[in-house]
């Protein structure tokens, strides 16, 4: 675990108060490496997004040699049979595309864990990092938080919301049985990645 420098602390005589103690009157929200505070996630996310593309091509090529330094003549002799030389190449294409995309997603998370700071930038900001684990029967849910936060924005609760991380790196998932039951087989994933149709 991230621990701050030890720093002595001094001796006063005749003092009934010893330094480091915790105070009635002092900030008690995170400040320097070591420190615990409480992050908050509740997002609800929404995306709703349909494109649509409908597309028609039609060309038409026709190219000849009539006349080119008297080598129209010996066409003749590289093909077996008769060759126009007016009418070399001949091409007709015709291309259509008709594609529809919707894509709809909604995505809500509410959590909250506690985190400890692992750095203090030289500008005075708060890098965090939180890690939380839960195991019921075979099922492990792992949950991740990190980011960077300002001292300003943490409350007088010492918690901090979400959306005040920067580089926030939010992860929640698991691995067990019922995630296992939940993946294709390793075969079936190399076939998807590999075959063409």
């Amino acid at each position: 675990m991230p621990m701050p420098r030890a720093e002595a602390s001094p001796k006063v005589p005749a003092s009934l108060w010893r330094t480091g103690s915790r105070a009635f009157f002092k900030d008690q929200r995170a400040a320097q490496v070591g420190d615990i505070v409480t992050i908050t996630v509740n997002t609800a996310d929404t995306a709703d997004v349909e494109n649509g593309t409908n597309s028609t091509r039609t060309g038409t090529e026709l190219m000849g040699m009539p006349n080119m330094l008297g080598l129209e003549s010996s066409l003749g002799k590289l093909f077996t049979k008769v060759v126009n030389p007016a009418s070399l190449v001949n091409t007709t294409s015709t291309n259509s595309n008709v594609s529809t995309g919707v894509i709809k997603r909604v995505d809500t998370v509410v959590l909250r864990l506690a985190g400890v700071v692992t750095q203090v930038l030289p500008n005075g900001n708060l890098v965090i990092s939180a890690s939380q684990e839960m195991r019921v029967n075979s099922e492990l849910r792992v949950l991740t938080v990190s980011g960077v936060i300002r001292p300003e924005d943490i409350a007088s609760d010492n918690t901090v919301s979400h959306d005040r991380l920067a580089e926030a790196r939010i992860s929640y998932g698991g691995r067990g049985t019922l995630t296992d039951l939940q993946q294709p087989r390793y075969g079936q994933q190399a076939l998807d990645a590999l075959l063409p149709f």
